[in-house]
């Protein structure tokens, strides 16, 4: 089951984002180390794997804390 917060792969676009939110079979999507949100459809997204779920964590937290600017 997805939740806010999830980690997952939109394999349609090939992306992996992080959920916002969920909709009628619609999921709410961002980019981890930030960006524009995109939307996907709940059937074309599938839990990320664990090294993809990783460099999304640590995207954000660089993003987060402004290094590497």
């Amino acid at each position: 089951m997805l939740e806010a917060g999830a980690v997952v792969r939109d394999v349609k676009t090939d992306r992996v984002g992080v959920v916002i939110g969920m909709n009628d079979g619609r999921v709410s999507l961002r980019p981890a180390g930030g960006g524009a949100p995109w939307s996907a459809r709940r059937v074309d997204v599938c839990p990320a794997g664990p090294m993809e779920e990783l460099r999304a964590r640590v995207a954000e937290v660089n993003a987060w804390s402004g290094w590497g600017r």
